[in-house]
């Protein structure tokens, strides 16, 4: 059984991996739902999990021969809507480094099951944050965050799966000990508008980067050094409130007239939503809401007492409704 968080081998029948201490647990094949080790259905769509089926090879040119099921469900269910749009969106570059000296020492079918296992890392954990491989490069992918599954906490999941990738890769790279190689790679991240194109039955997807921004991510990777994540100012700014960055100052970049703002990612913060964020910034004074608040705490009495109740929230973004459920259900 591999484990999906350090991706080490264990004993057939482990519920926990021996490497890391983690919970074993693999994909449902037919819904893409987490499965814990030894069961024999998934609980989500009822699939005999212990039949044997043959998986279809991956075929990197096909984008649906490598995306999750449900995840191209949400694809095309909303591919309409999302043709033509404008996107705010974050897009991700990694390769990796030294990758034409390592070519050149290994045979290329011990190169062709490396790369297949980095792949694997790569489409598992950038899956996972719902971002869609846009491209495969030959040492490397081209990812998106924000489109076509929209998402407006697009640079933040984009960070997740970085630094996910780069965990993961160091088990890894244990377990290349064999080949005698150093392996790693590097990550750039960006943030910027682009125009969403066409999208095809088989995923594949049309877009125009506005303002250079998949360049400047590409860039952001080039730059980085073995192991690492580069992020622009544009990611930092919707990022810094839940993770920790080190400060590179002004870079020179290929094609930029001018030096960039460049930020080396290094961890997540214990901040997961944006009313957290906040409350450490200090927030302010909360004024008014008294018959919103008065509504609520009605519908959450009559929940205690029994009477089953459902209350909806709707608003236009930024109005406050997030604030006024911290302010009704936050201790003191």
């Amino acid at each position: 059984m591999k484990c999906r968080k350090c991706h080490c081998d264990n004993r057939e029948g482990a519920k926990f991996c021996e490497e890391c201490g983690a919970r074993i647990e693999a994909g449902c094949p037919k819904c893409g739902s987490m499965v814990t080790a030894g069961k024999k259905f998934c609980g989500e769509c009822g699939h005999h999990l212990t039949q044997e089926t043959e998986k279809p090879a991956i075929d990197y040119g096909r984008p649906k021969s490598y995306t999750p099921p449900y995840l191209a469900k949400k694809i095309l269910d909303h591919r309409n809507s999302i043709q033509g749009e404008r996107k705010l969106l974050t897009v991700l570059f990694a390769d990796v480094a030294n990758y034409t000296s390592m070519a050149e020492k290994l045979d290329p079918e011990e190169v062709h099951q490396l790369m297949d296992g980095c792949f694997k890392i790569l489409l598992d954990e950038i899956h996972r944050c719902e971002g869609t491989i846009n491209q495969f490069t030959g040492d490397g992918v081209m990812a998106i965050f924000g489109a076509p599954v929209a998402n407006e906490e697009h640079a933040q999941r984009a960070c997740h799966a970085a630094l996910s990738i780069q965990k993961a890769l160091k088990g890894y790279s244990r377990s290349l000990k064999k080949f005698g190689l150093e392996f790693s790679m590097r990550i750039g991240l960006n943030s910027g508008m682009v125009v969403v194109g066409s999208i095809g039955d088989d995923l594949r997807m049309d877009y125009t980067a506005i303002g250079d921004t998949t360049n400047l991510a590409s860039r952001m990777q080039c730059i980085a050094d073995p192991g690492s994540i580069f992020v622009t100012d544009h990611t930092h700014k919707f990022a810094r409130d839940f993770f920790e960055f080190e400060s590179l100052g002004e870079i020179a970049v290929k094609g930029k007239e001018s030096a960039q703002l460049a930020y080396r990612l290094l961890k997540a913060r214990e901040v997961k939503t944006r009313i957290q964020a906040a409350e450490l910034k200090g927030l302010t004074k909360f004024i008014g809401r008294k018959r919103e608040i008065q509504v609520l705490k009605e519908a959450f009495d009559k929940a205690c007492s029994g009477q089953g109740q459902v209350v909806g929230i709707v608003g236009e973004a930024g109005v406050g409704k997030s604030r006024l459920l911290f302010q009704i259900f936050s201790p003191g």
